[in-house]
């Protein structure tokens, strides 16, 4: 029995070990391995065509009956007698936690300015919107951070408010963590100011389009060596923030694309260069009109200690007049009019100064 016992008890952790990795495995995988990539289903591409082909319909229907007016019927950027709307587009996983803010930027200007409205990952759970966010929720898809659900959900928002709104003539993608800058009448005036018309008497979409980035190649060959070609090469290839603002013209080019789109939406293996949101729009309207971008953003962003892809977040102990007026300033001749990113907290800071700074223009 004493050498049944001795030669047996090694076995027991061994074994022990062996049905112990399951559950190891299950605990660690996530931080080991890389998050699996959301897939673009059939059903929910095809909903994706549908409620495209429904606005393009309506957009070029309505710019048929539109009488030949400078600049508006040129630029696309009013209808008839309408007054243009700027549209903005939420793009959210969380519940807007400075909606408070927005709130204070929407008051006192009339509904024939403005439409909202909201994109939320509908595998969260968020609290119904309030105020002015109520009833702003357009029909949403599950959305993944380096995944082309992404573009899907930008596209989804410019499709929604184009066909809801033939005055929605600028198009704003805002995030859950991005706070704005100025008054809504000081952003209103500097996109429709008509001294920023171009030649062509049409005014620009202002996106971020970067082609000497240092991960650039990474980036390009992020869905395997050569899978991009022949619609994009690699000296096409560019690169920018996710947060712009688009004219009509340019939404109405971004939801009509099928070409760009074939490649983007292809599944990335390098999940650390791949941010497919970052790489598809300031291509495709790079290839497709580089002269109507004015290739910089008005969104400001942090990017001195970024971690894991994610830009510096601001917390409340950095919250001042001094931060909001250093996050306006550029180097160009325009201000930022948004910012990002803000943890939650910083809330109360933000709106003890709103009246006083953010919004004294």
């Amino acid at each position: 029995m004493a050498m049944i016992s001795s030669t047996s008890s090694p076995l027991v952790p061994a074994l022990i070990l062996l049905l112990s990795l399951p559950v190891l495995f299950f605990f660690l995988a996530p931080r080991i391995l890389p998050p699996r990539q959301i897939s673009i289903s059939l059903p929910d591409e095809l909903d994706d065509l549908s409620l495209f082909h429904k606005a393009i319909a309506m957009d070029s229907a309505n710019f048929s009956r539109r009488p030949v007016r400078l600049p508006a019927a040129k630029s696309h950027l009013s209808a008839g007698l309408r007054r243009p709307k700027i549209a903005f587009l939420f793009l959210t996983n969380s519940p807007l936690h400075f909606a408070p803010i927005w709130e204070r930027f929407f008051s006192n200007v009339t509904r024939k300015h403005y439409n909202i409205y909201i994109h939320a990952d509908p595998f969260v759970k968020i609290a119904p919107f309030e105020g002015v966010f109520k009833g702003k929720l357009i029909p949403s898809k599950r959305t993944q951070r380096s995944s082309p659900t992404l573009i899907s959900a930008e596209r989804r928002l410019l499709a929604t408010a184009m066909l809801d709104d033939p005055s929605n003539a600028y198009f704003a993608l805002i995030s859950q963590n991005c706070i704005p800058l100025h008054s809504f009448n000081y952003l209103y005036n500097f996109l429709f100011d008509l001294g920023r018309l171009s030649r062509n008497l049409e005014f620009s979409s202002y996106i971020e389009i970067l082609d000497s980035e240092p991960t650039l190649w990474d980036r390009y060959n992020a869905r395997g060596p050569n899978v991009m070609v022949p619609e994009v090469n690699f000296d096409q290839f560019r690169v920018g923030s996710q947060f712009f603002v688009l004219t009509r013209r340019h939404a109405l080019l971004v939801i009509k694309d099928r070409k760009l789109w074939r490649k983007f939406k292809l599944p990335c293996l390098n999940v650390e260069s791949c941010y497919p949101e970052e790489h598809y729009f300031p291509t495709m309207l790079s290839m497709q009109d580089p002269n109507g971008c004015s290739h910089y953003t008005l969104t400001r962003v942090n990017w001195t200690d970024s971690v894991n892809g994610h830009p510096h977040t601001y917390h409340p102990p950095e919250v001042s007049p001094e931060l909001i007026y250093r996050l306006r300033e550029t180097n160009l001749s325009y201000s930022y009019m948004f910012a990002r990113k803000f943890s939650p907290d910083c809330l109360n800071p933000l709106l003890e100064m709103a009246d006083e700074v953010i919004f004294k223009d």
